[in-house]
C-alpha cells in the first residue's frame, strides 16, 4: 500500500521517514518529494508498505502525531489523476 505523508519538516530525510514507519512493519520505500528546480523538499512524501494491515496500523497510529516539530497528515495515497485533458503548463523562464 502506498501512503501519503504530508506536513513534513523540510529537514526530514528519506531515511528518517523510513525509520518512523518501520515501527509498524517492513517498508519497501520511503521518498520525500523535492522541487525539480531547487532540490528543496516540498513538505510531503510517500511510503510504500507491502503489508496492508501494517500500513493501516501505521496510518492510524501516526496521523496527527508530531514528527520533527510538525503535525503529520497521513492517509492512503490516491492514484495520480490523468491530466491529459488539461492545458499544458507554460514555462515562462525560457521565453527567448
Amino acid at each position: 500500500m502506498q501512503i501519503y505523508v504530508g506536513n513534513l519538516s523540510y529537514g526530514t530525510t528519506d531515511e528518517s521517514l523510513k525509520n518512523l514507519f518501520e515501527q509498524y512493519g517492513e517498508v519497501s520505500s520511503a521518498k520525500i518529494i523535492t522541487d525539480r528546480e531547487t532540490g528543496r523538499a516540498k513538505g510531503f512524501g510517500f511510503v510504500t508498505m507491502d503489508d496492508d494491515a501494517a500500513a493501516l496500523e501505521a496510518i492510524e497510529a501516526l496521523n496527527g502525531k508530531d514528527f520533527d516539530g510538525r503535525t503529520l497528515r497521513i492517509n492512503e495515497a490516491k492514484p495520480k489523476e490523468d491530466n491529459r485533458d488539461q492545458k499544458p503548463r507554460r514555462n515562462f523562464n525560457n521565453r527567448y
